[in-house]
């Protein structure tokens, strides 16, 4: 009830006064946070707003270089991920920042500029971290955030003439430092082994073979000449492989999973076109059936999206292209399609010699498509069944076409 004695327009000054003291009260000031409050908020910004941390002021500039402002960004359970870009010169650090949806030019890691590393190839990622393999088949673990390397012992001299099928990475984050596994498949089909390289241990595990695992309703009889490459007469006239991945970057196209018993389960893609699932705990390894005839096959790459293998198939048929998503289900052995490209879209690539690379992170697949003629990169979100065509990345004037990409999350505590 309004006091009778006080007139209206004394209280409604005091409620203006009492507004005015509350609006002062309740403002935030960042400098009044203590260090560790701090440094939690800041480490909840996207990556990118690293970069501008030490140019703030001289308290951030000091946060930024702080031992327990890594541990603070450690604690972030995720973070959406960049996409680490391959082009034909190798010597630079592009990559596509998903949050931001913008192009980055990082400072190319100082031990990838050395001559001897000069012409690494990026080979696997995973978590904050990027694996790439020097002229001389040794193996660099890089931050590319950060810049921080690490150059691996060399395997023994004896493997290095073998046949690699694939490479993987298979990162285990901890609050104070982060640990990694590097696994490599070689040998002959169906001749296969692995080796495994432990960042905790800092060297590699002793050789395991693989044996072939055949279904109930699979002749062990197959013929291993299924395994090599073969080759047609294309509608233009060429004679075209199966085993077409003209991107070196991706010479290992494979992926690492977990089963739901939790067993790792490595991927990778005979040079038929088929895909070969390698456990690791169980040391067999199996074929998995092919999606279409040898001759309806284009360009084919796998991707590791959610937890699942994923394969994503360009192919011609009825005068148009078509780019498809596939998961096999293990429990009835067969394949189902997930996704699809509009044929609007995928028409525009109909008898280009089109060649897809491409890498999943989280629900998001990136798509690399390139030939003589034409280059493009399209980001899929399955969850959303939306295509996107990324903008064209321009360095001095000019668009760079990308050959593959690497996913990883920018993680600036990523240790190696």
């Amino acid at each position: 009830m309004e006091d009778q004695n006080c007139p209206a327009s004394v209280m409604t000054r005091k409620r203006k006064s009492q507004e005015e003291d509350n609006c002062i009260s309740s403002t935030f000031y960042m400098d009044e946070l203590n260090e560790d409050l701090l440094e939690r908020v800041l480490s909840r910004l996207p990556t990118s707003a690293f970069f501008r941390l030490t140019s703030v002021c001289k308290r951030w500039k000091s946060v930024a270089s702080s031992p327990s402002f890594k541990l603070a960004c450690s604690q972030i359970a995720s973070r959406d991920p960049w996409f680490f870009m391959v082009d034909p010169l190798l010597n630079r650090s592009i990559v596509f920042d998903s949050t931001e949806r913008s192009w980055k030019k990082l400072n190319h890691p100082p031990l990838l500029q050395k001559n001897s590393n000069c012409n690494s190839m990026p080979v696997s990622a995973s978590g904050g971290l990027i694996c790439f393999r020097n002229s001389y088949g040794n193996f660099i673990v890089c931050n590319p955030v950060t810049g921080s390397c690490n150059e691996h012992p060399p395997l023994d001299p004896s493997l290095q003439n073998l046949t690699f099928h694939a490479i993987v990475m298979h990162s285990c984050p901890k609050y104070e430092q982060s640990s990694y596994k590097l696994v490599v498949v070689f040998g002959e089909l169906p001749k296969l082994s692995f080796r495994a390289y432990n960042s905790d241990t800092g060297s590699w595990e002793e050789e395991t073979a693989l044996c072939k695992k055949f279904d109930d309703d699979s002749a062990e009889s197959e013929s291993s000449e299924d395994n090599a490459a073969v080759y047609f007469l294309s509608k233009a006239g060429n004679v075209v492989a199966t085993n077409m991945q003209r991107s070196p970057s991706k010479q290992y196209s494979s992926v690492i999973t977990t089963s739901k018993d939790g067993e790792e389960i490595v991927h990778f893609l005979s040079s038929s076109g088929s895909v070969v699932a390698c456990n690791l705990a169980t040391k067999c390894f199996s074929e998995y059936p092919r999606l279409l005839p040898v001759f309806f096959e284009y360009s084919i790459d796998l991707v590791e999206c959610g937890g699942r293998m994923l394969v994503i198939l360009l192919s011609e048929f009825f005068e148009s292209a078509s780019l498809r998503v596939w998961c096999y289900d293990e429990d009835v052995r067969s394949w189902h399609q997930i996704a699809a490209m509009p044929p609007a879209m995928s028409h525009e690539w109909y008898g280009k010699n089109v060649d897809i690379n491409c890498v999943g992170a989280g629900d998001q697949i990136l798509i690399c498509l390139s030939s003589a003629e034409i280059s493009s990169c399209v980001l899929c979100d399955l969850a959303a069944n939306e295509w996107v065509e990324l903008p064209k990345c321009f360095m001095d004037g000019e668009a760079i076409k990308f050959m593959s990409a690497f996913s990883f999350e920018p993680r600036i505590e990523a240790s190696v």
